[in-house]
């Protein structure tokens, strides 16, 4: 066999891998904050009338950071560490705004899981306007066919909380695993229907991928037949001002489900909007848009039901100053800190050496 031929049998191999989960597994490998362009998607439309940010003349940029007893300059700390965008945002005002690595301010980068907080905005929307009555809901009132695999005790605060007692292989290594088959697989609804649990609901905490996702049908049911990418336009990316278009993946390009566990891909700024509106209690400029309670139980510690203490309602809480955060996979972050009125934004092209919480923690303390 020639080269040439060599070559084109593995091309068609390729191919034939690439029609398949596994075989897109092996193809584009681990996630990138760039894999917004390698599925489908519905898109989010820009805002006619954007808000934006005050900015200090004269950037307060940390001159030097001292980690591990070592004094680093802090643009340099943040490219070694793989970052590509870095906002602060104090009083509506921007401290402090860099990007690294050949990105730029209108640089869109994949939200992997900061995405499950947004979702979890949606469901408070939901429960707002009468579409689903109470996050106390069974999960099998908007997705019968999960009654069959005993799924008649685990609510919809349970997913929220990450307590349902899913049964799901989180791994990202294993091309064979659930989380391969939601990310690259191509039929969401047919994934979560065949889910299983295995254990009592409302026992223990395990994050799971699978149970946002499980959410996201559920909501999707409950819009009756409004797209979630509809619903977060009206709900969010109008109201909110958001200054770029953006889109939220899908399984499949024709009556795609929007994968509600990862996969809105925004700027920095418009991520930061939406730590505003939280910092905001879901006030935007003197308009109640989302009720208070719902900010409020979503960011505080509730250890029922077997919730874990750092973590409520699609929301990782970060310690006894009430801050708080979004978060995904390879150190995509939206922090906010209520009583210095912060935000922070760290988006990445993996998370480096460094804990990024203790960052923040610290810059917290310095502004």
């Amino acid at each position: 066999m020639t080269v040439k031929l060599k070559w084109l049998f593995l091309f068609a191999i390729m191919i034939s891998l690439s029609a398949c989960t596994v075989g897109r597994f092996f193809v584009y490998n681990f996630a990138d904050i760039t894999d917004y362009k390698k599925f489908p998607s519905r898109t989010l439309t820009k805002s006619d009338q954007a808000f934006q940010f005050k900015k200090r003349a004269e950037l307060r940029k940390p001159k030097s950071f001292k980690i591990n007893g070592e004094v680093v300059d802090f643009d340099d700390y943040l490219e070694k560490n793989k970052t590509v965008a870095f906002l602060i945002i104090k009083n509506d005002t921007i401290q402090y705004e860099q990007y690294y690595n050949k990105y730029e301010e209108e640089s869109i980068v994949a939200s992997f899981s900061m995405a499950k907080s947004v979702t979890s905005m949606l469901i408070g929307f939901a429960i707002q306007d009468g579409l689903i009555d109470s996050e106390e809901d069974l999960v099998t009132k908007y997705i019968p066919e999960l009654k069959e695999n005993g799924w008649d005790k685990v609510t919809l605060k349970l997913l929220l909380q990450m307590t349902s007692a899913m049964k799901f292989n989180e791994s990202y290594y294993n091309p064979f695993g659930h989380a391969a088959s939601y990310y690259y697989g191509r039929n969401l609804r047919k994934q979560v229907a065949k889910a299983k649990l295995e254990g009592e609901p409302g026992n223990y905490f395990n994050y799971q991928s699978g149970q946002t996702q499980v959410l996201g049908l559920a909501l999707e049911r409950g819009l009756n037949g409004k797209r979630i990418t509809t619903y977060l336009q009206e709900k969010l990316w109008t109201p909110l001002g958001m200054e770029y278009d953006a889109s939220w993946s899908l399984d499949r390009k024709k009556n795609g489900l929007e994968k509600t566990f990862c996969c809105l891909n925004a700027r920095a700024q418009d991520f930061a909007k939406l730590g505003r509106f939280y910092l905001n209690k879901g006030n935007w400029e003197g308009e109640q848009l989302l009720n208070e309670e719902w900010i409020e139980q979503s960011t505080k510690r509730d250890t029922t039901d077997g919730s874990a203490e750092n973590y409520q309602y699609a929301w990782w809480l970060k310690g006894s100053e009430g801050d708080y955060a979004a978060e995904g996979i390879l150190g995509q972050y939206i922090y906010v800190h209520p009583e210095k009125n912060l935000i922070m934004v760290r988006l990445g092209k993996n998370y480096g050496n460094t804990s990024w919480t203790s960052i923040f923690k610290a810059l917290a303390k310095a502004y």
